[in-house]
């Protein structure tokens, strides 16, 4: 079995540019568990764990899955709830593209038993995950507010192994799909 998911890699000048607002963020008194800057990608659809024939499938299917590449922007830093925010994410502006690849990535599995997502698609790259609330976290997240971190453009599509270890995850790309 592996844990797996589909992402779109951001290039590694918006990735730095994060390590910026990481920065700022930790100036907060809010636990947060930061992600690592080489591993910040805006994740299509998480598959959970997948059993070794079932994986091929899988890949099978996503190499058939047509796009072109699109560009997209990293803009601002903020949570995914203000109310009760578990997550510190950068909003990223890719045009709809995101929601329409998500739609072929659905086609694509739901033949092999994965239910389609029921929840609106937002992209976002997760810059932080909120162990502790504290309000400062919401002063340090008005420091950054009007900030972005860069535009690129995204060619193809990854599908991933994530490895839970105590010191966060460990990414494994198990396939490539480029257009």
């Amino acid at each position: 079995m592996a844990r797996t998911f589909l992402a779109l890699e951001l290039s590694g000048e918006i990735r730095e540019r994060l390590i910026e607002a990481q920065k700022v963020l930790g100036g907060s008194s809010a636990r947060l568990t930061f992600v690592d800057p080489a591993l910040i990608h805006i994740t299509v659809k998480f598959l959970g764990e997948v059993d070794e024939r079932r994986l091929v499938q899988v890949q099978e299917a996503v190499k058939k899955i047509a796009f072109a590449p699109f560009p997209v922007t990293a803009g601002c830093v903020t949570v995914n709830n203000p109310k009760r925010p578990h997550t510190v994410w950068c909003s990223i502006d890719d045009g709809g593209n995101g929601a329409r690849l998500l739609g072929l990535v659905e086609a694509a599995l739901a033949p092999l038993g994965f239910a389609r997502e029921e929840r609106r698609f937002t992209a976002h790259a997760t810059v932080a995950r909120v162990r502790d609330f504290d309000p400062s976290l919401m002063k340090a997240l008005e420091q950054l507010k009007g900030k972005t971190y860069g535009s690129c453009t995204v060619g193809g599509l990854k599908l991933k192994k994530s490895t839970l270890t105590p010191r966060g995850p460990i990414y494994e790309d198990l396939l490539e799909v480029t257009w």
